[in-house]
């Protein structure tokens, strides 16, 4: 009996090996799978970005914005191949930043790889944010190395503390096996609102600031002729944008292979079809109703859709869809009210990059540390008792003091050494035909009064530089 027992023991026991060898052999595959479909679509949302920004901006400077939107994916995965995948997930340097893994290193393994190719996604879509924020008048060569600098230094630093799991913002503690952070419980952000959207918003803030508006941005009656040339290319742009951010924020859960995993994919997805639907009807809403001159503008719903699907990509797996809702809508009015304040400051930002990503970048932080119940989604909202909201408040401080302490000194030297700025001559004429393939036509030149009133403002600036010359030399 006792033989036989045996036996049977060591057969099960057999079995139980050849099973686990199995699933393992199955769950592997799966969660590449889906990893890679994710980041394949994160990558695709370049193609949104790119319709976008070229649609914003005025004709006569439509090549030189998808070159930049090439340049940064391009630079991007580069740089992140050779230092940023190393400084964000190599080995913990005191919690402060990885300290291996680079040009390469170790990244030859299933698991390392489709997190490399994922990761380095994101790190270039931090760097297209800012491209949309300084367009129309920065030189190729000094966007490139701020761009170079985002995905090296900036961007990395931010992952390894928020994503690496053992950066200060997030990393387990050694007795208690629990996730934690230097101010208590670990920071929150399922998909990036602050790691990767506050990084390219603020980053897009400051190059605004130091590069200077458009020439004649805010003049009186400016603003039709600094209108988006191309709306279809805009709304269009918005669609790939939202196709994308189901890879964005769905292959965030990092695995597929358990009913768990494929609960947490589902709820992700739904939130990321609600947050973004209420905003932009909430600012499609606002704009023909409440704020002046009340019409139905189609570039506001898109910008409302995007400001949604910022909002809700750091609690996307923590709230549940009812609040989803509710913090779309307090998306909708944070992105307009931070537009508005762009215009009355005379921050000239053509794709409201800060408004979208920073502002409501910020907002998708908070909002993970105030929704999601414990007993439902797994939060730790405020409403509901928890604690998360203090250590959201201090990442999103840091996370800004970190992107404003590198990026201004940046911008500056960069502006010192006539590297950020083009020439008002190469502004007015459109930087396609200074530095790219001419056009064959541009669209003021089929509106003369148009192309009276820039030549005017050309050359009252070129008046208002040749004084500052003179007052400088005397």
């Amino acid at each position: 009996m006792t033989i036989a027992a045996n036996a049977t023991a060591a057969m099960v026991a057999e079995i139980v090996a050849e099973l686990r060898v199995s699933i393992d052999a199955h769950n592997e595959p799966l969660d590449n799978l889906w990893m890679l479909f994710g980041a394949i679509l994160v990558f695709f949302m370049h193609t949104g970005f790119s319709m976008l920004e070229t649609g914003t901006v005025r004709f006569k400077n439509a090549q030189n914005i998808l070159s930049k939107n090439l340049l940064v994916v391009c630079l991007g995965f580069i740089m992140w191949y050779f230092l940023g995948w190393g400084f964000a997930f190599g080995t913990d340097a005191g919690k402060f930043v990885g300290s291996d893994g680079f040009f390469g290193a170790g990244l030859m393994g299933t698991d390392a790889m489709r997190n490399w190719f994922f990761q380095g996604a994101f790190s270039a879509t931090a760097g297209t944010i800012v491209s949309g924020a300084m367009a129309e008048r920065t030189q190729i060569t000094g966007f490139a190395i701020y761009a170079s600098v985002l995905t090296t230094l900036i961007y990395p630093f931010v992952v390894h503390w928020c994503w690496s799991g053992s950066g200060f913002l997030s990393y387990t503690d050694e007795v208690s096996g629990d996730s934690t952070s230097f101010v208590g419980v670990a920071y929150k952000d399922f998909a990036g609102s602050g790691i990767v959207h506050m990084v390219g918003g603020i980053g897009a803030l400051i190059g605004a600031l130091i590069v200077g508006p458009r020439t004649g941005r805010f003049d009186p009656g400016a603003a039709e002729e600094f209108a988006p040339h191309n709306v279809p290319l805009c709304v269009l742009g918005t669609f790939v944008l939202w196709f994308g951010w189901y890879g964005f924020n769905g292959a965030s859960t990092l695995s597929m292979k358990t009913s768990d995993d494929a609960f947490s994919a589902a709820l992700v997805c739904i939130n990321t079809t609600l947050s973004p639907s209420i905003a932009g009807l909430t600012l499609f809403i606002l704009r023909a109703k409440v704020i002046a001159p009340k019409r139905f503008d189609v570039c506001g719903i898109c910008n409302g859709i995007l400001a949604g699907l910022v909002s809700i990509t750091a609690p996307c797996g923590s709230v549940e869809p009812w609040e989803a809702l509710i913090i779309g809508f307090i998306g909708a009015w944070a992105y307009q009210g931070a537009s508005m304040l762009m215009q009355k400051l005379k921050i000239d930002d053509p794709l409201d990059a800060f408004a979208v990503h920073g502002v409501c970048g910020c907002w998708g932080v908070l909002a993970a540390g105030i929704f999601g119940a414990p007993d439902t989604v797994g939060g730790n909202g405020l409403f509901y008792g928890g604690d998360q909201i203090g250590v959201q408040i201090v990442a999103a401080l840091i996370i800004a003091a970190w992107v404003t302490g590198i990026s201004v000194p940046i911008f500056l030297v960069l502006k010192k050494v006539g590297l950020l700025r083009v020439h008002i001559d190469v502004e007015e004429v459109g930087l396609d035909e200074h530095e790219h393939s001419p056009s064959k036509s541009y669209m003021m030149e089929d509106d003369p009064a148009k192309k009276r009133a820039s030549e005017a403002r050309v050359s009252e600036a070129r008046v208002s530089e040749s004084a500052k010359a003179t007052s400088v030399d005397v």
